[in-house]
């Protein structure tokens, strides 16, 4: 019991001394600051500018790390699933810059269509079951030039009347779903996000 109370009387007597220390240990910090910037200031005639905006340089730097990084997500995500798609995540980050598309889409509609090409109709390197149905199966050359038409189809008769989010693209390219698809490619949209 004895213990306690001196435990909790020394909390209540050091801990005013410590917040104390730290205020003043500030106000120092900030009169050194003020010195530091007064020198400073003295010194600009000397020619040395001192820049706090960075240049556009590392703007373009950033740019090509948060491409660069979109690309390194979709592989890591293909990878998991050892989809082929893995080989294209270039690609597709490339047609999405290029037709204005979040970058997920593609992948996402590829997932909930093909499970990324690993249930694809044989022979048609038609992941997105775009322009597939009854008998009917589009066919495309190779996987980049499907991911060239899905991306540009998307772009112009999607975006390009209003159908931005899968909800909406869903009224277009699934209509006779129940809203699975679009929950499903809304889901993986946001698992894609998770990666980055």
């Amino acid at each position: 019991m004895k213990a306690r109370l001196v435990l909790l009387a020394s909390f209540f007597l050091l801990t005013p001394v410590f917040l104390f220390s730290l205020i003043f240990y500030q106000i120092f910090l900030s009169h050194q600051n003020s010195q530091t910037t007064a020198v400073l200031g003295a010194n600009t005639s000397s020619g040395v500018s001192y820049q706090a905006v960075p240049s556009t340089e590392e703007d373009t730097t950033v740019t090509l790390t948060s491409r660069e990084a979109r690309v390194d997500v979709l592989r890591e995500f293909f990878g998991k699933y050892g989809s082929p798609l893995e080989a294209y995540a270039d690609d597709i980050v490339t047609a999405a810059d290029k037709y204005g598309l979040d970058y997920r889409l593609v992948p996402a509609i590829a997932m909930q269509e093909s499970t990324l090409c690993l249930k694809a109709p044989k022979n048609t390197n038609n992941c997105w079951g775009f322009g597939i149905y009854g008998k009917k199966k589009t066919t495309f050359s190779d996987l980049g030039q499907g991911i060239e038409i899905v991306s540009k189809t998307l772009a112009k008769d999607y975006h390009g009347k209003g159908l931005i989010e899968p909800k909406e693209i869903m009224t277009k390219y699934t209509p006779s779903s129940n809203g699975s698809w679009a929950d499903n490619v809304s889901y993986v949209m946001d698992r894609i996000s998770l990666a980055l």
